[in-house]
């Protein structure tokens, strides 16, 4: 395993792998079992692994937890060399080395981009697509993997490789889990020992239970409207929004759908903000 702090000395050192495929795992760090299984995904799909440690700082806003968010490398390099994977390489730029100057470019991203995360996070997947495109153009991978858990950023993601016609494939991975049933995530580190355990599963437990019910033929307003009392009882406050949507551009459904649909949902516990989804078929 190598690590680069260099874009320079990591496209000199990606070189000669080209003659394989080569695999882009992006991480903000504070790495979990969700982030690792992404790795051994890509190791399977591709010869190398390009591993991007970087706390973006263009996708939180002023109010968010730039700051705060939980950092710490030296244990996310030895979670990686935990997995006895071989060609490994960490890239672990600083904020000068992507952003030498202030970033002018911005990137439209259409009507996805006008619902569900990003009334909450207006700033959010233009910083996502300027660092993934930045990522791409640094890196050039033939595939980057991304975890389902963020959806809809999966989605934006895939439009934006899509409409800009990158080489790159694009490739969504399921849910890790807590024994809970919680979605991994790294900003699960600020729940209390009560949240984590009792309280934030059942955002999981509400969406499974949805699903249930619009499989079954309820009214998907009526299921909607029920999750949410359900999860305010629970002492989610605010809930964002619970939906029922199309898998790709993310339309809202009114009615069960016999093509590929999503339940999305975002709602603040304490001072945690979480998200989750889950395919209904």
């Amino acid at each position: 395993m190598q690590s680069f702090s260099n874009i320079a000395d990591l496209r000199t050192h990606l070189l000669p792998l080209r003659r394989g495929k080569i695999a882009l795992v992006p991480t903000m760090g504070a790495l979990h079992a969700g982030h690792l299984s992404l790795i051994q995904q890509a190791r399977s799909a591709a010869e190398h692994v390009v591993v991007s440690i970087f706390v973006n700082p263009a996708q939180f806003a002023p109010h968010e937890d730039f700051d705060t968010y939980p950092r710490n490398i030296a244990r996310d390099l030895e979670l990686i060399e935990g997995l006895n994977l071989d060609n490994i390489t960490i890239f672990t730029p600083d904020i000068s080395e992507i952003y030498p100057a202030p970033a002018t470019t911005k990137i439209q991203l259409g009507d996805i981009d006008t619902r569900w995360e990003s009334p909450a996070r207006p700033h959010f997947f233009s910083g996502v697509a300027l660092v993934a495109t930045k990522l791409f153009n640094i890196i050039q991978p033939d595939i980057a993997l991304f975890g389902e858990k963020d959806f809809q950023q999966l989605q934006v993601i895939s439009q934006l490789v899509h409409d800009f016609s990158v080489p790159i494939e694009i490739i969504g991975a399921p849910i890790v889990r807590e024994p809970s049933g919680l979605a991994m995530s790294s900003r699960n580190a600020y729940l209390t020992d009560e949240e984590r355990k009792i309280i934030a599963p059942k955002l999981y437990q509400g969406l499974q239970d949805a699903a249930e019910k619009i499989r079954a033929g309820e009214l998907v307003e009526s299921v909607l409207e029920k999750a949410k009392q359900y999860l305010s009882a629970a002492g989610f406050a605010p809930i964002d929004y619970f939906a029922y949507v199309d898998s790709t551009a993310l339309m809202p459904l009114s009615n069960v759908s016999k093509g590929g649909a999503r339940l999305l949902a975002a709602a603040r516990l304490g001072k945690t903000r979480l998200i989750d989804n889950i395919a209904v078929t």
